[in-house]
This record gives C-alpha cells, structure tokens and sequence, in this order.
C-alpha cells in the first residue's frame, strides 16, 4: 500500500514536470516572429530557437510556477477553505505587487530601461491572474475528488461493515437444535451421529470462510442450504412434510453467500412449532439474469406473532441486507393466507 501510494505520488509529480513543459512552451513556439529574424517553418508555427533560453522569460516562469503552488498549497487552505475572503485578497495583492517588482528589477537589468510602460505592468497582470485561477481551480478539483473518493471509500467500508453485522446474525440458534440433536443420537449409540457430525462441520466451514467472500457460486450456497435442510430434518423424522427443488440453468452464476438461507431457516423456525401437520415446500430457480426463491410453510398464528428477540434473527435484517446489495433489483413479497406463510423473492441480477 505505502509503495502503491509513493508510485502515485512519483507519476503525479511526473505529470506536473510534463504538464508546465509543455504549457511554458506554447508561447516560444506560437510566437511570431519579428522582421529581422529569419522564420524556420514548421507546418503553421513559426518560432525562433533563441529565443526559448531567454533570461527574463525564465526567470518570469519560475515565478509563476512557484506562484501556482504557493497559492495552491498554501493560499488556498488558509484563507478560502476558511473563509477568509478579504486575508485572501490582500495576500494576492501584496503577491501581485512583489511579482510586478521582481520583473520590472529583472527586465531593468537584461533590457537597460528599453521596456514600455504596458510591459513593466500591465502585461505580466494577464499571466499572474491566469496562474492564480488555474491554480485556484486546480486545488478545489483536487480535493474535491479526493474528498469524494474518501467519502465513496467510507461508505463502502460502511455497507461492508452493516453486510458483515446482518449476516452474522443470520442462522446462529438452529446450532442448539442440532447440537441438542446430536447429543440424543450420542446417547442411542445411533449410526446417524458421525455423518451428522459432518454435516456440522461442513456447515460450520461454509459460515466461517465462505461467506467471508464477497460472492460464492449458487451451487455452494445450495450444497449449504442442503446440509441444513439435512440436519433439521433429522429432528422430525417423518413428522414433517417437506418438499425441496432446485432449478438451476448454471451451477456457476454469483451470489452473496447466506443470502437464502434466512427465508429457509423461518420456514423450519415458524412453520414446525405448535403445527399438528408441518409442511414445508422450497422452490428455488436460477438463471443468468435472474433468481428466484418461493418458500411455502404451515403456521401457527401464535408462533408467527412473537417478536423474534430471542435468536436476533428476523426477516427484517434480510430485507435490510436485499437493500443494501439490489437496491431497486429485487422483489420480496410476504403473504400469510389460511395457515401458510409464503415468501417470494425475486433478484434480478446484474449482467456481466
């Protein structure tokens, strides 16, 4: 990172070097020239190779370079940024006057008092004032872009941080059940216990390496939605019915790891407690433009009332979480009609 922010700062500097040769060039080579001068042509520019060393002139773009980052740097975080107005405008006077002193001294000595009036006064004001703007504008765009790049990095950081807090909050409690799970079949000696273990395990790997990515393929995120179908299914034996396809045109398409699994685990969470018949049903397709999920489960209207506060789980970090990644690219429609809470959810994706 640091060597990555010298390199920056070396081609920037490269840039300014190229940027003033080129501009403190125009005028030796746009130039014309006078009677006495033999012209050298080239295409519809005239100019007189002598006349690029002159004393006066450098001396005169020194000044004005110097000029263009004192008022930058210094001038203009000082006095404008603070609202200083008025310091400002007698700092640039006071500097007007010492630039118009140090050309007059200058082209006094080189020139022996030949130079107008219009020369020692009025012509270095048009430079002086084409620096101070440029220079002006220069700093204000600069710092406004980095103030932006700052602010998108920032947000950026923001979302990342709100991403990485709802999803860690999606699916923690059912590791109770299946550990409770897993304890009872420990007791039964039953021969379920060691792939049961896996599973866990298997589960356990995906939450705490794979969803740290920013996007896994849907086959890993249906492989994960399979083990915990899987394990919680092990707790109802044939007590539940259930009912699981997936529809997937490319096992490789993109999305956000955890991103399903909350619609699943509210299924197995609300549609199995004080139900004397639980029946869960999942649909889920996927193709290169789009994704789409129905979750179908029986309910008991108590059960579905009660505040999720217990597990901090809830439909609403979800919502929060399809907002923050498809702004304006999803559909997330939950009914609740004759016993059976039915989520829909639509993403369309965004095309590579």
């Amino acid at each position: 990172m640091a060597a990555s922010r010298q390199q920056r700062k070396w081609i920037e500097i490269g840039v300014h070097i190229i940027a003033w040769l080129l501009l403190l060039s125009l005028p030796y080579f746009l130039r014309p020239t006078e009677h006495h001068d033999p012209p050298i042509h080239n295409g519809d520019f005239r100019f007189r190779e002598k006349s690029i060393f002159n004393i006066p002139d450098i001396i005169s773009n020194i000044l004005l370079i110097l000029l263009f980052y004192v008022n930058a740097q210094q001038l203009i975080p000082r006095f404008i940024y603070k609202r200083k107005y008025y310091n400002y405008l007698i700092v640039a006077v006071v500097l007007l006057l010492l630039f118009l002193l140090v050309l007059n001294i200058v082209f006094h000595a080189f020139y022996d008092g030949k130079i107008t009036i219009d020369a020692f006064f009025f012509m270095p004001i048009f430079p002086f004032m084409v620096i101070i703007s440029t220079s002006t504008a220069y700093k204000i765009t600069r710092d406004k872009i980095a103030a932006d790049k700052r602010h998108q990095e920032k947000a950026y950081e923001t979302v990342n941080t709100e991403l990485s807090l709802l999803r860690s909050q999606v699916s923690p409690h059912f590791m109770f059940n299946v550990l409770n799970t897993i304890v009872s079949m420990a007791r039964l000696q039953s021969p379920q216990l060691e792939p049961t273990v896996m599973q866990l395990s298997s589960l356990m790997r995906y939450m705490l390496y794979d969803a740290n990515e920013e996007k896994v393929t849907i086959a890993k995120e249906i492989e994960y939605l399979n083990c915990y179908i899987d394990l919680q299914r092990k707790r109802f034996d044939d007590n539940l019915e259930f009912e699981a396809v997936f529809n997937i045109a490319d096992p490789e398409i993109l999305i956000e790891p955890m991103l399903l699994i909350p619609f699943v685990e509210n299924a197995f969470k609300h549609g199995t407690n004080y139900v004397q018949t639980p029946s869960i049903s999942i649909q889920l397709s996927a193709t290169n433009t789009s994704i789409e999920l129905l979750v179908k489960n029986t309910y008991h209207p108590h059960e579905i009332s009660k505040a999720d506060t217990t597990s901090g789980i809830g439909l609403q970090n979800v919502q929060r979480r399809l907002n923050l990644l498809y702004e304006g690219n999803h559909l997330l429609n939950i009914t609740k009609t004759d016993d059976w809470f039915t989520i829909l959810l639509h993403i369309k994706l965004p095309v590579t």
